[in-house]
């Protein structure tokens, strides 16, 4: 395991400490969450936490959940969620987040949404004065409008880009639709532009998560670090 890798781990670890007994915890998705699903199965096993529930927010971390024996529930049966740890693609300085590099974005933000608490575990390289300088925004599309949401995107992005796969596949979400990957360069509103998608039907949703992180464990050189809500 690299250096940086190590530090993941000891970040999504040190998230991990905040998690009792009897907590309903949002599950994240990607590598670095990883680190934390599998230290929370290793509590689970060694008795040292018990009655924990974990609602994932991919069919990835679905699987992986149950194959390191995490319990897992729904929000129909708990709608509302104690705690979630999770990733980003980007973080600014007041905690805003771009999230769906993975194309979970749509659970992601509806597991955030429903949390008490949110707390995302990234490496410093994603941490940036404002969102949108390293990372483009995905846009999550009903397959039925991608033809007119991509060319409303076009009129307001630098860019657009429909994600593919695997020899020039689209890409497909849990939800079984498709992300365009918008470049609006440095994004000096994030709300503002994130109101602006949430007015188009045809995007069901965006990676622009606004006020939901309530802190933000950065694994950064030899350290970690902790960033929260000024």
């Amino acid at each position: 395991m690299s250096n940086q890798q190590e530090l993941k781990r000891l970040a999504a670890e040190k998230a991990v400490e905040q998690v009792k007994d009897g907590m309903i915890l949002g599950l994240g998705t990607g590598s670095t969450t990883l680190f934390a699903l599998k230290k929370i199965s290793v509590l689970i096993a060694e008795g040292k936490l018990n009655n924990i529930k974990g609602i994932p927010t991919s069919v990835q971390t679905e699987r992986a959940a149950v194959e390191l024996g995490i319990p897992l529930t729904d929000l129909g049966e708990y709608p509302e969620i104690d705690l979630t740890i999770d990733g980003a693609d980007e973080v600014d300085s007041k905690l805003n987040l771009i999230k769906g590099g993975g194309g979970a974005l749509l659970r992601e933000k509806v597991i955030a949404q429903a949390s008490k608490k949110e707390i995302i575990i990234v490496d410093n390289s994603k941490v940036s004065k404002k969102l949108g300088e390293k990372w483009h925004v995905p846009v999550e599309i009903l397959p039925f409008a991608i033809g007119s949401e991509r060319k409303w995107l076009e009129s307001i992005a630098n860019s657009v880009k429909l994600r593919e796969y695997e020899e020039s596949k689209y890409f497909i979400t849990d939800e079984q639709n498709l992300i365009l990957d918008c470049n609006f360069g440095e994004i000096d509103n994030p709300a503002e532009l994130a109101t602006k998608l949430n007015e188009r039907a045809g995007i069901v949703e965006h990676g622009l998560f606004i006020n939901l992180a309530s802190e933000v464990i950065v694994a950064a050189g030899d350290e970690i670090k902790t960033m929260v809500k000024s």
